[in-house]
Formats: structure tokens, C-alpha cells, sequence
């Protein structure tokens, strides 16, 4: 009996397929606007996670503050080497702690030129980081006073294109170097910088030619790379505590610093994103109880249409319960139907704005499933009143209608 209603089903939609798609309309657009904006959301979520692993993991990272004092000056004030050996000898659960300096400068090489930002950096940068190379080699241990730098992939390309750049001398700022190694690309960084748009130089010869101050406070920020086991909650109150004293910084004063960890940015961001992509799903699903009310409307119409078909099958000894199953699998497969489309329409439609928008394409099929099986359930709830109407009709009143 189900077995047949199926293939009445089937060759209703088939007498009427434009109607019938038309029906399908609503579900497709709703099933397939949720699985879209829970797939970019997702590939959002990956993106933010990549970004922010790519600095490295269990990171801490030490900036000079940004607000200002109650006076009304500026908290900003850049930290010392003697504040990183500090950091290094009190500072437990560590691997490597690299400060950095950095400064934005034009880099030239024959006729091509890019301005980038130059960083000027320890051995323990790569530690910290986990930047592996493309090509070439990190620094020697008696090359961290020379006149040698690294690459990354947005200032090979610039400088270079397809050509190999070891061994040749390139211009930055006021002195030559020669590029002895080319960084992996790590693409967009979480604030959406280009991470390879930079050029690495050894510590000493950053502020020997490149900073232009002779201020001991030359370094803009430390990374400090932290053990797997280590509390990063509790290695950020050490970081400050140990600050805080370096600079004389009393009760109640300002800090003139500040601490970001990278796990617990991660963890921020990717609640947000997750909230938002439950939201944005939530406003999608409203268009599949459109399309349910779409689909009652049309089978309410196809009961008035086919009362004549009704009667001759009540007449001739259908049961009332016959023509409610009938009528509701031809509900049930028209939605199902267009879950189907409105699937395979959103993978398509997902896979096509991830390639575009540039983030990684994250198809979840167990949300896929679940539209699909929420559309089957939107024409169980809307059919239902149609086919409970046509079950209802009386079989004399239905053989008589014109």
C-alpha cells in the first residue's frame, strides 16, 4: 500500500512538474540556505584557526599598551633586552622567548622595489614561530651580526618572481644584504595582514643600521613560545608580574603592556563565529517553513482539484486512511524532493563562494542530513492538514463536485 502511494506520488509530481517545482521552490532555497551559511561559517571558523595557529602554537604575545595614563599620555612604550633576559631567567613552563623589531621600508632589487615591513630578529624566532623554509636556510649561528636576510613569499614574488633569490644582494632601507633562505607562506594573518609580506634580519643589525635610535627600549614586541603542559592563564600573570616590577609599575598604576594569548583569542573567536553561524542558520530555516506553507497551500489546492478522484476511490472501497497516506507521501516526497536539490545546490553554491571568498571549504554532512531530514519533517506538518481534509470527504458530495 506505502509502495503504491509512492508511485502515485511520483506520477502526480509528473503530470504536474512545473507546479510541482514550484512547490519545491521554497524548501530547495530554505534547505539549501542553511547548509551554505553553516558551511561558510564553518570554513570561517578553519580560517580563523589557521590564521591564528600560524603564529605559532601556545603563544604569548607582548605589545606595548595602547590606551592611555590618567594624565592623559600615551602607555605606549616598547620593552628592552634587559626586560627579555629578565623574562628569560623568571618566566617558568617556557620554550623560547624572541623579541622582535620592526620597521616598514622600501626593499629593492634591480628594477623592482616593495615597500615591506622588516623584522629584525634572535634565533629563538624560529622556535617560537615553527616557520619552516621553502627554499634556502635560516641563519648560521655566527651570521646574527652580518648583512644577511630571509624572505617571505609576498617579497620574493615582488622582488623576484619566478627567479631564484639565494645568494643575491638586495637593497633594504640603507644597507645590502644577501638573501640566504625564502619562508613558507603563511597567507592572511588573523588581522588580516599578509604574514609574508616581510623580510627578516639579525637582531644586532636591525638596530646597527635599520631602527635609527639609539634608545635600549628598540624592541616592539616579544613572542614567547610556551610548553604544551604550561597554563598560558597562569604564564600571562607571570609575564605581567615580572613586567610590571621591571618598570616600577605600582598598585592601582596602569600597565604599560600588553599580554595576548593566542589560545584563548582562538577560543573568543571562534565562539563568535560559531554563535553567528547558529544564527545565520536559525534565519535560513525560516524560509523552510515557507516553503511548508507553500506546499500545504498547493495540496490543499490538489485536494479541491482531484475531489472527483477521491469519491471514485472512497466509493469503490478505499479507506479514509488510505487517501490521509496517500495524500501525505505526496506531501512528504515533494518536500523531500526539493531537500534533495536544495542539497546538492548548496554544495555546489558553498563550494563555489569558499573558492571565492577564499576560506576553506567545510561541508558538514550531518548538518546536510539534517536539512534534508527537517524538510521531510516540514512535509509531514504541512501535508498533514491537506490530507486529513481529503480523508474527511464524504464520498456521494465528492462523485457529485463540478
Amino acid at each position: 500500500m506505502i509502495l503504491n502511494a509512492f508511485f502515485l506520488a511520483f506520477r502526480q509530481i509528473r503530470r504536474n512538474y512545473l507546479r510541482a517545482f514550484l512547490t519545491m521552490l521554497g524548501i530547495i532555497i530554505g534547505v539549501g540556505s542553511v547548509i551554505v551559511m553553516v558551511a561558510l561559517g564553518n570554513g570561517t571558523t578553519k580560517m580563523i584557526t589557521q590564521q591564528i595557529s600560524s603564529l605559532g602554537s601556545n603563544l604569548l604575545i607582548v605589545m606595548p599598551a595602547r590606551g592611555l595614563n590618567t594624565g592623559g599620555g600615551s602607555l605606549k612604550r616598547n620593552f628592552s633586552m634587559q626586560e627579555v633576559n629578565l623574562l628569560k631567567m623568571r618566566l617558568q613552563n617556557f620554550n623560547a622567548i624572541a623579541p622582535i623589531s620592526s620597521s616598514s621600508s622600501l626593499a629593492q632589487y634591480q628594477g623592482a622595489n616593495t615597500q615591506t615591513t622588516i623584522n629584525g630578529i634572535t634565533d629563538d624566532y624560529f622556535e617560537v614561530t615553527e616557520w619552516k623554509m621553502s627554499m634556502g636556510r635560516y641563519f648560521e649561528e655566527n651570521e646574527y651580526a652580518r648583512n644577511v636576510c630571509i624572505l617571505g613569499q609576498s617579497v620574493k614574488k615582488a622582488l623576484f618572481n619566478q627567479a631564484n633569490p639565494l645568494g643575491s644582494q638586495i637593497r633594504v632601507a640603507k644597507i645590502v644584504c644577501e638573501v640566504v633562505g625564502v619562508l613558507e607562506s603563511k597567507g592572511q594573518g588573523a588581522m588580516g595582514q599578509d604574514q609574508d609580506d616581510v623580510i627578516l634580519i639579525p637582531f644586532k643589525v636591525f638596530n646597527r643600521s635599520i631602527s635609527g635610535t639609539n634608545s635600549i627600549f628598540n624592541i616592539n614586541r616579544i613572542f614567547i613560545a610556551l610548553k604544551d603542559n604550561a597554563d598560558s592563564t597562569k604564564a600571562t600573570t607571570e609575564v605581567k608580574e615580572i613586567l610590571r616590577e621591571a618598570r616600577n609599575i605600582k598598585s592601582g598604576q596602569l600597565d604599560t603592556f600588553e599580554v595576548m594569548d593566542t589560545k584563548e583569542i582562538e577560543k573568543t573567536l571562534q565562539s563568535t563565529t560559531k554563535t553567528l553561524t547558529l544564527f545565520l542558520g536559525a534565519v535560513a530555516s525560516v524560509s523552510l517553513f515557507v516553503g511548508g506553507i507553500g506546499i500545504m497551500n498547493i495540496m490543499l489546492v490538489s485536494v479541491t482539484e482531484r475531489t472527483k478522484e477521491i469519491g471514485t476511490r472512497l466509493a469503490i472501497g478505499a479507506l479514509a486512511s488510505d487517501v490521509l497516506l496517500q495524500f501525505l507521501i505526496e506531501s512528504i516526497v515533494v518536500s523531500a524532493l526539493g531537500g534533495i536539490i536544495g542539497t546538492i545546490l548548496a554544495f555546489f553554491i558553498s563550494l563555489y563562494l569558499a573558492t571565492h571568498m577564499q576560506i576553506p571549504f567545510v561541508f558538514d554532512i550531518w548538518v546536510a542530513i539534517g536539512a534534508f531530514l527537517f524538510s521531510a519533517l516540514v512535509g509531514i506538518i504541512f501535508g498533514y492538514l491537506p490530507a486529513k481534509r481529503a480523508s474527511k470527504l464524504d464520498p456521494i458530495q465528492a462523485l457529485r463536485y463540478e
